[in-house]
């Protein structure tokens, strides 16, 4: 069977309106909307000016079939071993089945070699079997379920005042919780309201 020949690049500012359409048809609504052109042309800059990011994407006949995020870090915050995350790859619709998915893992495996990373982690959708699928295919096994939400809907489901060691602040410094603010506030309307 011929194929035509799958291309990995490197991204770059010419990509970006394919690189917005390609992560668009992600398809899950857990993710935030799109990001708007200058937001994506900023990061596309910003990952290529960084030595442990990458943007790839690959052409096949002169069109963006995919994208794909690879970072170098390391494997735990303990270990000195790094490993190169493999996050949002994504195939265009109409390329799939076409060796894209195979041609990011293969530049996957080959930046983890020139960069001396012991290990490659992928990440795939769970509800995608397709990508699950090729992801076993290839020897990764499960490591992980990752899940996400967004900030507002965790505040709604956590104490209002988060634990002593959740309180953001510099050493030294006094820690005002959520809590201690109200308070605060209603004092001070309190007094305000008497005055009046």
């Amino acid at each position: 069977m011929f194929r035509t020949p799958v291309h990995v690049r490197d991204a770059g500012p010419d990509d970006i309106d394919s690189l917005l359409e390609v992560w668009a048809a992600r398809g899950s609504e857990r993710v935030p909307a799109s990001p708007v052109r200058t937001d994506a042309l900023s990061s596309v800059a910003r990952i290529a000016a960084d030595p442990d990011q990458r943007i790839l994407v690959a052409v096949v006949d002169e069109q963006v079939a995919g994208a794909v995020h690879l970072v170098r870090a390391p494997v735990s915050p303990v270990h000195s071993d790094s490993a190169v995350y493999v996050l949002h790859l994504q195939v265009a619709d109409g390329f799939r089945r076409h060796g894209v998915g195979r041609s990011f893992m293969e530049a996957a495996v080959s930046w983890a070699e020139e960069k001396d990373s012991s290990h490659v982690v992928a990440a795939a959708s769970a509800g995608s079997r397709d990508a699950n699928r090729f992801m076993a295919r290839l020897g990764l096994g499960p490591t992980a379920m990752v899940r996400a939400a967004s900030v507002a809907s965790l505040r709604a489901k956590l104490p209002l005042e988060p634990p002593a060691v959740a309180r953001v602040g510099t050493r030294g410094t006094s820690h005002r919780t959520v809590g201690q603010v109200i308070v605060q506030r209603r004092s001070l309307r309190r007094a305000r309201d008497r005055t009046s």
